[in-house]
């Protein structure tokens, strides 16, 4: 938990359209039309917003159908407040929702970009490549 003097708030929630594209581009991650944005994130299953003077600076969110599968997505931090931790607690977060609520036997997976690899190995999560899974994504329409 917060202690009184961290200026920074993370809770459970989903951005609004415009915060999740403002999230997204300021942490250098790509950009999403609104229409998706806005058809997607009522499906989340979990999300946080992390807040700095009451202003959001960071999110993750969890998605899936609830039981045998799930993924962690826009895991992001704006670039003046990264180097803190702050990803840390996202993913802390985001895990624990997911021990107090997925079942054990749930697959979880993630796509970890660049050097973020070495944050969700403190995780427990480990690279599929080269053992019988790669992941894989189909390049947008």
């Amino acid at each position: 938990m917060n202690s009184i003097n961290d200026p920074y708030d993370i809770r459970p929630d989903v951005p609004t359209v415009e915060v999740f594209r403002r999230l997204r581009t300021d942490a250098g991650l790509s950009d999403r039309a609104p229409e998706a944005v806005a058809a997607g994130l009522p499906n989340t299953w979990y999300g946080v917003l992390l807040h700095h003077e009451g202003e959001p600076i960071g999110m993750g969110r969890i998605i899936g159908d609830g039981g045998t599968a799930f993924q962690i997505v826009d895991v992001c931090v704006h670039p003046a407040h990264q180097g803190k931790g702050l990803g840390k607690r996202i993913v802390a977060a985001l895990t624990e929702e997911l021990d107090r609520r997925a079942p054990a036997t749930a697959y979880v997976s993630l796509i970890a970009d660049g050097p973020a690899r070495i944050l969700y190995e403190r995780f427990g999560f480990v690279e599929t490549a080269p053992h019988d899974s790669v992941g894989m994504f189909r390049p947008g329409n």
